[in-house]
Protein backbone atom coordinates (compact mmCIF):
# COMPACT_ATOMS: atom_id res chain seq x y z
CA UNK A 1 0.00 0.00 0.00
CA UNK A 2 1.07 3.59 -0.67
CA UNK A 3 1.04 6.80 1.36
CA UNK A 4 -2.24 7.87 -0.23
CA UNK A 5 -3.85 4.59 0.85
CA UNK A 6 -2.59 5.09 4.41
CA UNK A 7 -4.03 8.61 4.38
CA UNK A 8 -7.34 7.19 3.14
CA UNK A 9 -7.39 4.80 6.12
CA UNK A 10 -6.88 7.70 8.53
CA UNK A 11 -9.48 9.82 6.73
CA UNK A 12 -12.02 6.99 6.84
CA UNK A 13 -12.27 7.39 10.62
CA UNK A 14 -10.68 4.08 11.58
CA UNK A 15 -9.51 4.30 15.17
CA UNK A 16 -6.81 1.61 15.18
CA UNK A 17 -4.27 0.87 12.42
CA UNK A 18 -1.73 -1.97 12.63
CA UNK A 19 1.42 -1.62 10.51
CA UNK A 20 3.75 -4.58 10.58
CA UNK A 21 6.99 -3.44 9.00
CA UNK A 22 10.71 -3.14 9.65
CA UNK A 23 10.74 0.08 7.61
CA UNK A 24 10.08 2.37 10.57
CA UNK A 25 11.78 5.40 9.00
CA UNK A 26 9.75 5.14 5.78
CA UNK A 27 6.44 4.67 7.61
CA UNK A 28 7.15 7.56 9.99
CA UNK A 29 7.97 9.81 7.02
CA UNK A 30 4.56 8.95 5.54
CA UNK A 31 2.74 9.61 8.81
CA UNK A 32 4.56 12.92 9.28
CA UNK A 33 3.51 14.15 5.84
CA UNK A 34 -0.07 12.99 6.41
CA UNK A 35 -0.27 14.72 9.80
CA UNK A 36 1.05 17.98 8.36
CA UNK A 37 -1.29 17.83 5.37
CA UNK A 38 -4.32 17.18 7.60
CA UNK A 39 -3.11 19.62 10.31
CA UNK A 40 -3.21 16.93 12.99
CA UNK A 41 -0.86 16.63 15.98
CA UNK A 42 1.42 13.58 15.66
CA UNK A 43 2.49 11.92 18.90
CA UNK A 44 5.10 9.15 18.82
CA UNK A 45 5.62 6.77 21.75
CA UNK A 46 8.63 4.56 22.42
CA UNK A 47 9.70 2.73 25.56
CA UNK A 48 12.91 4.79 25.65
CA UNK A 49 11.50 8.30 25.14
CA UNK A 50 7.85 8.11 26.09
CA UNK A 51 5.41 10.36 24.18
CA UNK A 52 6.90 12.99 21.88
CA UNK A 53 4.88 15.54 19.93
CA UNK A 54 6.69 15.53 16.57
CA UNK A 55 4.13 17.48 14.48
CA UNK A 56 2.24 20.42 15.95
CA UNK A 57 0.36 23.15 14.12
CA UNK A 58 1.49 25.74 16.66
CA UNK A 59 5.16 24.81 17.03
CA UNK A 60 7.92 23.33 14.86
CA UNK A 61 9.87 22.13 17.91
CA UNK A 62 9.26 18.53 19.12
CA UNK A 63 8.03 18.30 22.71
CA UNK A 64 8.36 15.27 24.99
CA UNK A 65 5.73 14.63 27.63
CA UNK A 66 7.29 13.76 30.99
CA UNK A 67 6.64 10.45 32.76
CA UNK A 68 5.12 8.67 29.75
CA UNK A 69 7.66 5.90 29.17
CA UNK A 70 5.25 3.60 31.00
CA UNK A 71 2.70 2.32 28.43
CA UNK A 72 -0.24 2.77 30.82
CA UNK A 73 0.73 6.39 31.49
CA UNK A 74 1.12 7.10 27.78
CA UNK A 75 -2.28 5.62 26.96
CA UNK A 76 -3.84 7.51 29.85
CA UNK A 77 -2.44 10.74 28.40
CA UNK A 78 -3.86 9.87 24.96
CA UNK A 79 -7.28 9.03 26.42
CA UNK A 80 -7.47 12.38 28.25
CA UNK A 81 -6.33 14.41 25.24
CA UNK A 82 -8.86 17.09 24.30
CA UNK A 83 -7.68 17.41 20.68
CA UNK A 84 -7.87 15.06 17.69
CA UNK A 85 -4.57 13.54 16.68
CA UNK A 86 -2.48 10.57 15.63
CA UNK A 87 -0.71 8.52 18.29
CA UNK A 88 2.00 6.15 17.00
CA UNK A 89 3.03 3.31 19.32
CA UNK A 90 6.46 1.97 18.31
CA UNK A 91 7.32 -1.67 19.07
CA UNK A 92 4.26 -1.96 21.30
CA UNK A 93 3.64 -5.68 20.68
CA UNK A 94 5.13 -6.91 24.02
CA UNK A 95 2.69 -4.67 25.91
CA UNK A 96 -0.41 -5.98 24.11
CA UNK A 97 -0.30 -9.02 26.38
CA UNK A 98 -1.35 -6.78 29.28
CA UNK A 99 -5.17 -6.59 29.68
CA UNK A 100 -4.90 -3.05 31.08
CA UNK A 101 -3.19 -1.75 27.93
CA UNK A 102 -5.66 -3.57 25.68
CA UNK A 103 -8.61 -2.07 27.56
CA UNK A 104 -7.10 1.44 27.41
CA UNK A 105 -6.61 1.19 23.64
CA UNK A 106 -10.12 -0.19 23.18
CA UNK A 107 -11.60 2.67 25.20
CA UNK A 108 -9.85 5.25 23.01
CA UNK A 109 -11.14 3.48 19.89
CA UNK A 110 -14.72 3.30 21.20
CA UNK A 111 -14.57 7.02 22.03
CA UNK A 112 -13.52 7.91 18.46
CA UNK A 113 -16.87 9.43 17.44
CA UNK A 114 -16.68 11.94 20.27
CA UNK A 115 -13.00 12.74 19.77
CA UNK A 116 -11.17 11.31 16.74
CA UNK A 117 -7.81 9.98 17.92
CA UNK A 118 -6.11 7.46 15.65
CA UNK A 119 -3.75 4.95 17.24
CA UNK A 120 -1.13 3.44 14.92
CA UNK A 121 0.70 0.36 16.19
CA UNK A 122 3.99 0.12 14.27
CA UNK A 123 6.64 -2.57 14.62
CA UNK A 124 8.29 -5.58 13.04
CA UNK A 125 5.55 -7.69 14.66
CA UNK A 126 2.04 -6.54 15.58
CA UNK A 127 -0.16 -9.27 17.02
CA UNK A 128 -3.53 -7.60 17.47
CA UNK A 129 -5.46 -9.10 20.43
CA UNK A 130 -8.91 -10.57 19.65
CA UNK A 131 -10.59 -7.77 21.60
CA UNK A 132 -9.22 -5.19 19.13
CA UNK A 133 -9.40 -7.11 15.84
CA UNK A 134 -12.78 -5.77 14.67
CA UNK A 135 -11.70 -2.21 15.45
CA UNK A 136 -8.36 -2.49 13.63
CA UNK A 137 -7.35 -2.03 10.00
CA UNK A 138 -4.05 -3.45 8.74
CA UNK A 139 -1.70 -1.51 6.51
CA UNK A 140 1.10 -3.17 4.53
CA UNK A 141 3.92 -1.04 3.18
CA UNK A 142 4.43 -1.62 -0.53
CA UNK A 143 7.81 -2.69 -1.87
CA UNK A 144 9.41 0.02 -4.03
CA UNK A 145 8.39 -0.30 -7.69
CA UNK A 146 10.69 0.32 -10.66
CA UNK A 147 10.11 4.08 -10.69
CA UNK A 148 10.69 4.38 -6.94
CA UNK A 149 13.88 2.32 -7.14
CA UNK A 150 15.19 4.54 -9.95
CA UNK A 151 14.43 7.63 -7.85
CA UNK A 152 16.23 6.17 -4.81
CA UNK A 153 19.27 5.28 -6.92
CA UNK A 154 19.46 8.80 -8.37
CA UNK A 155 19.10 10.31 -4.89
CA UNK A 156 21.97 8.18 -3.58
CA UNK A 157 24.11 9.05 -6.62
CA UNK A 158 23.52 12.78 -6.04
CA UNK A 159 24.25 12.36 -2.31
CA UNK A 160 27.52 10.57 -3.09
CA UNK A 161 28.56 13.26 -5.56
CA UNK A 162 27.71 15.98 -3.01
CA UNK A 163 30.02 14.27 -0.53
CA UNK A 164 32.80 13.93 -3.12
CA UNK A 165 33.08 17.35 -4.80
CA UNK A 166 34.52 17.22 -8.29
CA UNK A 167 33.78 13.51 -8.73
CA UNK A 168 30.96 11.77 -10.59
CA UNK A 169 29.51 8.30 -10.27
CA UNK A 170 30.56 6.18 -13.23
CA UNK A 171 28.56 3.35 -14.76
CA UNK A 172 27.49 2.04 -18.14
CA UNK A 173 23.86 1.65 -19.24
CA UNK A 174 23.98 -2.16 -19.10
CA UNK A 175 25.23 -2.15 -15.51
CA UNK A 176 22.76 0.56 -14.49
CA UNK A 177 19.80 -1.35 -15.95
CA UNK A 178 21.00 -4.57 -14.30
CA UNK A 179 21.33 -2.67 -11.01
CA UNK A 180 17.69 -1.52 -11.15
CA UNK A 181 16.57 -5.06 -11.93
CA UNK A 182 18.55 -6.61 -9.08
CA UNK A 183 17.24 -4.08 -6.53
CA UNK A 184 13.63 -5.14 -7.14
CA UNK A 185 12.12 -6.91 -4.14
CA UNK A 186 14.22 -5.08 -1.54
CA UNK A 187 12.99 -2.51 0.94
CA UNK A 188 13.99 1.15 0.65
CA UNK A 189 16.40 0.98 3.59
CA UNK A 190 18.09 -2.13 2.19
CA UNK A 191 18.39 -0.47 -1.23
CA UNK A 192 20.02 2.64 0.21
CA UNK A 193 22.37 0.64 2.44
CA UNK A 194 23.54 -1.60 -0.42
CA UNK A 195 23.98 1.34 -2.82
CA UNK A 196 26.16 3.20 -0.34
CA UNK A 197 28.26 0.09 0.10
CA UNK A 198 28.64 -0.42 -3.66
CA UNK A 199 29.50 3.21 -4.36
CA UNK A 200 32.15 3.15 -1.62
CA UNK A 201 34.93 5.62 -2.19
CA UNK A 202 35.44 5.28 -5.94
CA UNK A 203 31.86 5.89 -7.11
CA UNK A 204 31.96 3.20 -9.78
CA UNK A 205 29.10 0.79 -10.47
CA UNK A 206 30.62 -2.04 -12.49
CA UNK A 207 29.46 -5.51 -13.63
CA UNK A 208 31.39 -6.92 -10.66
CA UNK A 209 29.24 -4.79 -8.35
CA UNK A 210 26.10 -6.30 -9.89
CA UNK A 211 27.40 -9.77 -9.05
CA UNK A 212 28.09 -8.63 -5.47
CA UNK A 213 24.62 -7.11 -5.27
CA UNK A 214 23.04 -10.36 -6.43
CA UNK A 215 24.77 -12.28 -3.62
CA UNK A 216 23.77 -9.69 -1.03
CA UNK A 217 20.19 -9.75 -2.23
CA UNK A 218 20.02 -13.54 -2.00
CA UNK A 219 21.33 -13.35 1.55
CA UNK A 220 18.86 -10.62 2.56
CA UNK A 221 15.84 -12.43 1.16
CA UNK A 222 17.04 -15.64 2.76
CA UNK A 223 16.92 -14.14 6.25
CA UNK A 224 13.82 -15.37 8.09
CA UNK A 225 12.12 -16.16 4.80
CA UNK A 226 10.58 -19.18 3.17
CA UNK A 227 11.59 -17.75 -0.20
CA UNK A 228 14.95 -18.62 -1.68
CA UNK A 229 16.69 -17.51 -4.83
CA UNK A 230 17.52 -20.27 -7.28
CA UNK A 231 20.60 -19.26 -9.23
CA UNK A 232 21.16 -22.54 -11.06
CA UNK A 233 18.37 -22.11 -13.61
CA UNK A 234 19.05 -24.76 -16.22
CA UNK A 235 18.23 -23.85 -19.78
CA UNK A 236 15.80 -26.07 -21.66
CA UNK A 237 18.75 -27.29 -23.70
CA UNK A 238 19.80 -29.15 -20.55
CA UNK A 239 16.35 -30.72 -20.04
CA UNK A 240 15.63 -33.78 -22.13
CA UNK A 241 12.16 -34.23 -23.61
CA UNK A 242 9.21 -32.10 -22.46
CA UNK A 243 8.72 -30.96 -26.06
CA UNK A 244 5.05 -30.05 -25.62
CA UNK A 245 5.81 -27.99 -22.53
CA UNK A 246 8.71 -26.22 -24.26
CA UNK A 247 6.50 -25.27 -27.20
CA UNK A 248 3.76 -24.01 -24.88
CA UNK A 249 6.21 -21.79 -22.99
CA UNK A 250 7.93 -20.48 -26.13
CA UNK A 251 4.59 -19.21 -27.44
CA UNK A 252 3.95 -17.25 -24.24
CA UNK A 253 7.39 -15.81 -23.54
CA UNK A 254 6.96 -12.53 -25.45
CA UNK A 255 3.54 -11.89 -23.88
CA UNK A 256 4.78 -12.53 -20.34
CA UNK A 257 7.81 -10.29 -20.78
CA UNK A 258 5.69 -7.65 -22.57
CA UNK A 259 8.44 -7.43 -25.18
CA UNK A 260 6.10 -7.18 -28.19
CA UNK A 261 3.47 -4.37 -28.11
CA UNK A 262 1.48 -6.09 -30.87
CA UNK A 263 0.58 -8.85 -28.38
CA UNK A 264 -1.12 -6.59 -25.82
CA UNK A 265 -4.53 -8.11 -26.57
CA UNK A 266 -3.37 -11.48 -25.19
CA UNK A 267 -3.80 -12.23 -21.49
CA UNK A 268 -0.59 -12.40 -19.48
CA UNK A 269 0.27 -16.06 -18.67
CA UNK A 270 -0.50 -16.91 -15.04
CA UNK A 271 1.40 -20.14 -14.58
CA UNK A 272 1.16 -23.90 -14.76
CA UNK A 273 1.19 -27.00 -12.60
CA UNK A 274 3.53 -29.92 -13.13
CA UNK A 275 2.30 -33.29 -11.89
CA UNK A 276 4.13 -36.52 -12.42
CA UNK A 277 6.35 -39.35 -11.39
CA UNK A 278 9.08 -38.53 -8.89
CA UNK A 279 12.48 -37.95 -10.42
CA UNK A 280 11.20 -37.20 -13.93
CA UNK A 281 12.32 -33.59 -14.14
CA UNK A 282 9.59 -31.40 -12.63
CA UNK A 283 12.06 -29.40 -10.56
CA UNK A 284 14.45 -29.14 -13.49
CA UNK A 285 11.63 -27.87 -15.69
CA UNK A 286 10.66 -25.21 -13.12
CA UNK A 287 14.22 -23.91 -13.12
CA UNK A 288 14.40 -24.05 -16.88
CA UNK A 289 11.33 -21.82 -17.29
CA UNK A 290 13.13 -18.98 -15.51
CA UNK A 291 16.37 -19.75 -17.34
CA UNK A 292 14.83 -19.72 -20.79
CA UNK A 293 12.86 -16.53 -20.06
CA UNK A 294 15.86 -14.90 -18.34
CA UNK A 295 13.93 -13.81 -15.25
CA UNK A 296 14.59 -14.39 -11.52
CA UNK A 297 13.44 -17.67 -9.98
CA UNK A 298 12.04 -17.69 -6.45
CA UNK A 299 11.38 -20.98 -4.70
CA UNK A 300 8.63 -21.16 -2.08
CA UNK A 301 9.23 -24.14 0.18
CA UNK A 302 5.97 -25.17 1.84
CA UNK A 303 7.74 -27.67 4.07
CA UNK A 304 9.77 -24.84 5.60
CA UNK A 305 6.72 -22.57 5.73
CA UNK A 306 5.16 -24.71 8.48
CA UNK A 307 8.31 -25.85 10.23
CA UNK A 308 10.08 -22.50 10.49
CA UNK A 309 7.30 -20.17 11.47
CA UNK A 310 5.10 -21.93 13.97
CA UNK A 311 1.97 -19.85 14.42
CA UNK A 312 3.01 -17.29 11.79
CA UNK A 313 2.43 -19.32 8.63
CA UNK A 314 -0.12 -17.09 6.93
CA UNK A 315 1.69 -13.84 7.70
CA UNK A 316 4.98 -15.11 6.32
CA UNK A 317 3.27 -16.53 3.24
CA UNK A 318 1.81 -13.08 2.56
CA UNK A 319 5.24 -11.54 3.01
CA UNK A 320 6.72 -14.04 0.54
CA UNK A 321 4.03 -13.30 -2.04
CA UNK A 322 4.61 -9.58 -1.56
CA UNK A 323 8.32 -10.03 -2.35
CA UNK A 324 7.42 -12.04 -5.46
CA UNK A 325 5.10 -9.24 -6.63
CA UNK A 326 7.86 -6.67 -6.12
CA UNK A 327 10.35 -8.74 -8.13
CA UNK A 328 8.10 -9.10 -11.17
CA UNK A 329 8.68 -10.20 -13.85
CA UNK A 330 9.79 -13.43 -12.22
CA UNK A 331 8.94 -17.11 -11.84
CA UNK A 332 7.59 -18.29 -8.49
CA UNK A 333 8.23 -21.99 -8.03
CA UNK A 334 5.83 -23.49 -5.48
CA UNK A 335 7.70 -26.68 -4.75
CA UNK A 336 5.73 -29.70 -3.50
CA UNK A 337 2.64 -27.55 -3.12
CA UNK A 338 0.69 -30.46 -1.60
CA UNK A 339 2.72 -29.93 1.59
CA UNK A 340 1.19 -26.48 1.98
CA UNK A 341 -2.46 -27.18 1.26
CA UNK A 342 -4.81 -29.88 2.48
CA UNK A 343 -7.66 -31.72 0.84
CA UNK A 344 -11.13 -30.85 2.03
CA UNK A 345 -12.03 -32.39 5.33
CA UNK A 346 -8.50 -32.43 6.68
CA UNK A 347 -8.61 -30.38 9.87
CA UNK A 348 -5.76 -32.06 11.71
CA UNK A 349 -3.78 -28.80 11.70
CA UNK A 350 -6.60 -26.68 13.06
CA UNK A 351 -7.53 -25.41 9.62
CA UNK A 352 -4.19 -23.70 9.04
CA UNK A 353 -3.57 -25.37 5.69
CA UNK A 354 -7.04 -24.33 4.52
CA UNK A 355 -6.22 -20.72 5.39
CA UNK A 356 -2.93 -21.04 3.52
CA UNK A 357 -4.86 -22.31 0.51
CA UNK A 358 -7.25 -19.36 0.81
CA UNK A 359 -4.33 -16.92 0.88
CA UNK A 360 -2.81 -18.49 -2.25
CA UNK A 361 -6.11 -18.55 -4.16
CA UNK A 362 -6.88 -14.94 -3.26
CA UNK A 363 -3.42 -13.84 -4.38
CA UNK A 364 -3.76 -15.76 -7.64
CA UNK A 365 -7.10 -14.13 -8.37
CA UNK A 366 -6.15 -10.56 -7.46
CA UNK A 367 -2.51 -10.18 -8.46
CA UNK A 368 -1.67 -7.72 -11.22
CA UNK A 369 2.07 -8.33 -11.30
CA UNK A 370 3.87 -10.50 -13.86
CA UNK A 371 4.61 -13.44 -11.57
CA UNK A 372 4.51 -16.75 -13.41
CA UNK A 373 3.67 -19.58 -11.02
CA UNK A 374 5.13 -23.03 -11.52
CA UNK A 375 3.59 -25.42 -8.99
CA UNK A 376 5.05 -28.91 -8.71
CA UNK A 377 3.39 -31.86 -7.01
CA UNK A 378 3.95 -35.58 -6.51
CA UNK A 379 0.65 -36.40 -4.80
CA UNK A 380 -2.49 -35.49 -6.72
CA UNK A 381 -4.80 -36.87 -4.04
CA UNK A 382 -3.57 -34.22 -1.59
CA UNK A 383 -4.46 -31.35 -3.93
CA UNK A 384 -7.81 -29.64 -3.32
CA UNK A 385 -10.14 -29.21 -6.32
CA UNK A 386 -10.08 -25.41 -5.97
CA UNK A 387 -6.42 -25.42 -6.93
CA UNK A 388 -6.34 -27.86 -9.82
CA UNK A 389 -9.36 -26.53 -11.69
CA UNK A 390 -8.76 -24.55 -14.89
CA UNK A 391 -8.60 -20.80 -14.40
CA UNK A 392 -6.38 -20.77 -11.33
CA UNK A 393 -3.43 -21.60 -13.58
CA UNK A 394 -3.27 -21.76 -17.36
CA UNK A 395 -2.51 -25.46 -17.72
CA UNK A 396 -1.75 -28.68 -15.88
CA UNK A 397 1.05 -30.75 -17.41
CA UNK A 398 1.83 -34.37 -16.64
CA UNK A 399 5.51 -35.32 -16.62
CA UNK A 400 5.79 -39.04 -17.33
CA UNK A 401 8.75 -41.43 -17.37
CA UNK A 402 11.10 -40.61 -20.25
CA UNK A 403 10.72 -42.52 -23.52
CA UNK A 404 13.58 -44.25 -25.36
CA UNK A 405 14.75 -41.15 -27.22
CA UNK A 406 14.67 -39.03 -24.08
CA UNK A 407 16.61 -41.61 -22.11
CA UNK A 408 19.41 -41.39 -24.70
CA UNK A 409 19.43 -37.60 -24.28
CA UNK A 410 19.51 -37.92 -20.49
CA UNK A 411 22.54 -40.22 -20.71
CA UNK A 412 24.26 -37.68 -22.99
CA UNK A 413 23.59 -34.83 -20.58
CA UNK A 414 24.88 -36.61 -17.48
CA UNK A 415 27.89 -38.13 -19.18
CA UNK A 416 28.96 -34.72 -20.54
CA UNK A 417 28.48 -33.10 -17.12
CA UNK A 418 30.98 -35.60 -15.73
CA UNK A 419 33.52 -35.06 -18.52
CA UNK A 420 32.74 -38.29 -20.35
CA UNK A 421 32.31 -38.62 -24.12
CA UNK A 422 28.80 -39.89 -25.00
CA UNK A 423 29.90 -41.03 -28.46
CA UNK A 424 32.08 -43.68 -26.81
CA UNK A 425 29.00 -45.44 -25.41
CA UNK A 426 26.17 -47.41 -26.98
CA UNK A 427 23.43 -44.98 -26.00
CA UNK A 428 20.73 -46.99 -27.81
CA UNK A 429 21.56 -50.06 -25.72
CA UNK A 430 21.66 -48.01 -22.50
CA UNK A 431 18.25 -46.51 -23.30
CA UNK A 432 16.85 -49.97 -24.03
CA UNK A 433 18.12 -51.38 -20.74
CA UNK A 434 16.73 -48.49 -18.71
CA UNK A 435 13.09 -48.77 -19.81
CA UNK A 436 10.98 -47.53 -16.87
CA UNK A 437 13.82 -45.50 -15.36
CA UNK A 438 13.29 -41.89 -14.38
CA UNK A 439 15.80 -39.17 -15.22
CA UNK A 440 17.00 -39.11 -11.62
CA UNK A 441 17.54 -42.87 -11.65
CA UNK A 442 19.58 -42.64 -14.85
CA UNK A 443 21.71 -39.90 -13.30
CA UNK A 444 22.35 -42.02 -10.21
CA UNK A 445 23.29 -44.99 -12.40
CA UNK A 446 25.95 -42.86 -14.12
CA UNK A 447 27.26 -41.60 -10.78
CA UNK A 448 27.41 -45.09 -9.26
CA UNK A 449 29.11 -46.47 -12.40
CA UNK A 450 31.82 -43.80 -12.16
CA UNK A 451 32.50 -44.81 -8.56
CA UNK A 452 32.63 -48.45 -9.65
CA UNK A 453 35.15 -47.58 -12.37
CA UNK A 454 37.31 -45.71 -9.89
CA UNK A 455 37.21 -48.57 -7.38
CA UNK A 456 38.16 -51.05 -10.09
CA UNK A 457 41.08 -48.90 -11.19
CA UNK A 458 42.37 -48.67 -7.61
CA UNK A 459 42.26 -52.46 -7.23
CA UNK A 460 44.21 -52.90 -10.46
CA UNK A 461 46.52 -49.99 -9.61
CA UNK A 462 45.68 -48.53 -12.99
CA UNK A 463 46.66 -44.97 -13.83
CA UNK A 464 43.18 -44.10 -15.13
CA UNK A 465 39.68 -44.96 -14.00
CA UNK A 466 37.95 -44.87 -17.38
CA UNK A 467 34.22 -45.46 -17.39
CA UNK A 468 33.21 -48.43 -19.53
CA UNK A 469 29.90 -49.75 -20.86
CA UNK A 470 30.03 -52.71 -18.48
CA UNK A 471 30.13 -50.37 -15.48
CA UNK A 472 26.94 -48.68 -16.61
CA UNK A 473 25.20 -51.93 -17.53
CA UNK A 474 26.12 -53.53 -14.20
CA UNK A 475 24.70 -50.61 -12.28
CA UNK A 476 21.53 -50.62 -14.37
CA UNK A 477 20.97 -54.30 -13.54
CA UNK A 478 21.38 -53.56 -9.82
CA UNK A 479 18.87 -50.70 -9.88
CA UNK A 480 15.22 -51.35 -9.10
CA UNK A 481 13.43 -48.31 -10.56
CA UNK A 482 10.44 -46.66 -8.96
CA UNK A 483 8.27 -47.87 -11.85
CA UNK A 484 8.75 -51.41 -10.51
CA UNK A 485 8.88 -50.71 -6.77
CA UNK A 486 5.71 -48.58 -6.90
CA UNK A 487 4.14 -49.91 -10.10
CA UNK A 488 0.54 -49.75 -8.84
CA UNK A 489 0.81 -46.14 -7.69
CA UNK A 490 2.38 -45.00 -10.95
CA UNK A 491 -0.26 -46.83 -12.96
CA UNK A 492 -2.96 -45.04 -10.96
CA UNK A 493 -1.20 -41.69 -11.45
CA UNK A 494 -1.07 -42.20 -15.21
CA UNK A 495 -4.72 -43.22 -15.36
CA UNK A 496 -5.76 -40.16 -13.35
CA UNK A 497 -3.73 -37.81 -15.54
CA UNK A 498 -4.88 -39.28 -18.87
CA UNK A 499 -8.04 -37.17 -19.23
CA UNK A 500 -7.25 -34.39 -16.76
CA UNK A 501 -3.87 -33.07 -17.87
CA UNK A 502 -1.75 -32.29 -20.92
CA UNK A 503 1.30 -34.46 -21.48
CA UNK A 504 4.51 -32.46 -21.15
CA UNK A 505 6.14 -34.65 -23.78
CA UNK A 506 4.39 -35.89 -26.92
Amino acid sequence: MSQSELEDLIASRIALIAIQSSEEVAVMAMLTQIARARKLPLWVWSASNGLTLTVDALSQTPRTENNTQDPAQALRFASTSVLPGIFVLLDFHPYLANPLHVRQIKQIALDYERLPRTIVMLGHAVDVPPELEKLTASFTLSMPNHETIERIVREEVLAWQAGHPGKEVKSDKTSFDALLKQLAGLSESDIRRILRELLGTNGVLSPEDISTLSKRKHALLGQDSVLSFETNTERFAEVAGLRNLKTWLARRKAVFLASDPTLESLDTPKGLMLLGVQGCGKSMAAKAVAGSWNVPLLRLDFGALYNKFLGETERNLREALKVADAMAPCVLWMDEIEKGVASQGNNSDGGESRRVLGTILTWMAERKSRVFVVATSNDIEALPPELVRKGRLDEIFFVDLPNTQDRQEIFKIHLRRRKQFPEEFDLALLAEKTAGFSGAEIEQAVIAALYEARSEAEKQEASTNKLQMQHLLSEIVRTKPLSIVMAEKIAYLRAWAADRTVRADE
